[in-house]
């Protein structure tokens, strides 16, 4: 054990190049949908892309590097699983939004609304039904534990998993806060949709925090990385599972409720203001039903 402890060393580094192409990917498609698409498409006067959706852009992928790569992706695979899922609650719950924050809208009707296949297929895949089951689905299967363990030895595996995190919590966010506004669920429809993200994570997290003994093979080992045993290791990624991302989705939940709210009392507002008051349009009206005056009308 203690040739274990003197062995271990969180900090080493190691190089994870394809993060970096994936990154790189993602930052060389972004460049070029905005100077080689969008000026064939945006009409003229019309900016490509805003100032805020660049700083969401840039938000998500500093976000998705920092989540993906060393250190925090070497220290949640081989050492803590507390230090994993906060890596997966980063991936699903945190990149995906700033990163549909930082889509054009033009850009989302090329991909999503156009004739071809790949269109109908990702219409399908957003739709909110579709793309909330296959979110949950996925995030039960990744604490199975045999997808867990395999996930700390096999890298390739682990990579591939996230990937699947990251683009089924694209879809699950589209209906949200995807550019297109016409996709999206009512704002009664958004509260009960993220609500009901929040329940299923419930059943593994809970499972987490009171197993008797450590369930993950791949965590249960002797280093103790900065004192932490394996056990509270894993109540502690319970209850990040349960409280960090609940606390996030309720959090949206409870700021959408709250503007919801403002808007439909500032309509009631705006009616109550107008209602009784003679505007332009009534007099309008007032007029064509009156029709032309008659020549017995007329003053003499």
């Amino acid at each position: 054990m203690t040739a274990n402890l003197l062995a271990v060393n969180a900090w080493a580094f190691e190089a994870h190049p394809e993060v970096w192409l994936l990154i790189g990917g993602i930052i060389g498609l972004g460049v070029y949908a905005v100077r080689a698409i969008g000026p064939l498409v945006v009409p003229a006067g019309q900016p490509v892309v805003t100032r805020v959706q660049k700083r969401y852009f840039v938000a998500g992928v500093i976000l998705l590097w920092v989540a993906a790569d060393y250190p925090m992706h070497d220290i949640a695979e081989q050492y803590l699983y507390s230090v994993h899922m906060f890596q997966h609650l980063l991936i699903a719950f945190m990149v995906p939004p700033l990163l549909l924050l930082a889509m054009p809208e033009w850009l989302a009707r090329l991909l999503v609304l156009d004739g071809g296949v790949t269109a109908r297929i990702l219409r399908t895949l957003t739709k909110p039904l579709v793309a909330g089951v296959l979110f949950n689905l996925l995030q039960m299967l990744t604490h199975w534990g045999g997808v867990v363990n395999l996930s700390s030895e096999n890298g390739p595996f682990h990579y591939m998993v996230h990937l699947g995190v990251f683009f089924t919590a694209l879809l699950m966010w589209f209906p949200v806060l995807g550019p297109l506004k016409e996709v999206h669920l009512s704002e009664p429809g958004k509260l009960i949709y993220l609500f009901l993200m929040s329940v299923v994570p419930t059943v593994p997290a809970g499972w987490l925090v009171f197993a008797e003994g450590v369930v993950y093979d791949a965590y249960d080992h002797d280093y103790n990385l900065w004192g932490i045993d394996p056990t509270n290791d894993q109540q502690m990624a319970g209850a990040i599972m349960k409280v960090v991302g609940g606390f996030y989705l309720w959090t949206l939940i409870a700021i959408r409720f709250f503007r919801h709210v403002a808007v439909i009392r500032r309509e009631d507002e705006e009616k109550k203001f107008t209602r009784g008051r003679l505007t332009y349009s009534d007099v309008e009206a007032a007029f064509d039903a009156a029709g032309e005056p008659t020549h017995e009308s007329r003053p003499h």
